[in-house]
């Protein structure tokens, strides 16, 4: 199943190689021109009926995670975090680091050795190291280095009757979405891309909106859905099984209001099940891409999904088709939004 091998992959931002190279593998035959730049965006181009309008759909290979900054003399690993990452989800959760994929475990020190002020606190990051076993120093240098990315070590699992719980499902839902796409016949020329750097201040994106230049874009995404206990009902942003949800506005754009009500009316038209985005929260790859060149007229639809940046996200098989159904909707309606 291509989410269950894309969820699975590694790709920390910066370092988006092996979910490329998935991606490039299975939708290669559909494209007509593959473009990898020096950043290491993928952008596929579906050649259309026409080529007087460019469209645009964007997703982002990237996921949050670790970098390995220092190897004590104890042979416990200090790390910086990549993207936003809550340290209270992390403490004691499996990592895999480096090509060799080197086990690790997130490590604090025990709760019978810490004051009851520490206690109360948030621990910050360097207060948390990576053991990985190694006796020393000069051990852990045989199988870490500094620089090694480290990913969280999480298997992408069904639950439920229609959920799935995996690491990176922001957003690998997103690519799994462009790449059942590119293999149907469009009205317009399309570049699926396939963006990194998202997690890290949307830079790939800004440079593919750059190069091909297109008269729309839409950004597929998965976003925070907090509907859960403890969160009061207008703090929940998505709810999962709701369908996809659409954007008005975020930290980093305003979507146009026509471009959002026509996805909005488009998926109750058709019967995808569809929300509103409900809290101004977060931000994703439509920041960028928005502002580039002269301006593009950009929205965003999402896959809500619970936990985000942690360990392990849940999502809905369910949301993740609507997602599916409304940018179909969107690659055919081009003439019915420019």
């Amino acid at each position: 199943m291509l989410l269950e091998k894309l969820c699975n992959a590694d790709g920390v931002s910066g370092n988006e190689k092996e979910v490329r190279e998935i991606i490039k593998e299975y939708a290669k035959d559909y494209a007509d021109e593959i473009i990898c730049d020096t950043m290491g965006n993928l952008m596929l181009k579906k050649c259309g009926k026409s080529s007087k309008k460019t469209v645009m759909i964007s997703c982002h290979m990237d996921e949050v995670g670790f970098i390995v900054s220092g190897i004590n003399k104890d042979g416990y690993l200090e790390f910086q975090s990549v993207g936003g990452i809550d340290t209270r989800v992390i403490i004691s959760k499996k990592v895999r680091i480096g090509k060799d994929k080197v086990k690790g475990i997130i490590g604090l020190k025990a709760i019978h050795l810490t004051t009851k002020s520490e206690r109360e606190k948030v621990p910050k990051e360097s207060d948390l190291f990576i053991d990985i076993g190694a006796k020393d120093a000069d051990d852990a240098r045989k199988y870490v280095k500094l620089g090694d990315y480290a990913a969280f070590d999480t298997e992408y699992e069904k639950l439920g009757e229609s959920s799935i719980k995996a690491k990176a499902i922001d957003d690998r839902a997103g690519c799994c979405i462009l790449c059942e796409l590119i293999k149907e016949e469009l009205p317009y020329d399309t570049w699926f891309c396939f963006c990194v750097q998202e997690e890290v201040g949307l830079r790939g994106a800004q440079i593919v909106a750059n190069r091909i230049n297109p008269d729309i874009a839409l950004v597929v995404e998965s976003t925070t859905c907090s509907d859960v206990p403890g969160a009061k009902e207008h703090e929940y942003v998505t709810r999962m099984n709701y369908g996809a949800a659409v954007s008005i506005m975020d930290r980093s754009t305003i979507v146009p209001k026509d471009f959002s009500q026509w996805l909005y009316n488009t998926a109750e038209k058709n019967g995808i099940k569809v929300q509103y985005k409900s809290l101004v929260s977060g931000g994703n790859d439509a920041g960028a891409i928005h502002k580039s060149l002269g301006g593009i007229k950009t929205a965003s639809v999402s896959v809500p999904c619970r936990y985000l940046h942690s360990p392990v996200s849940i999502a809905s098989e369910k949301d993740i088709e609507a997602v599916k159904e409304l940018c179909r909707k969107y690659l055919n309606g081009i003439d019915e939004i420019i």
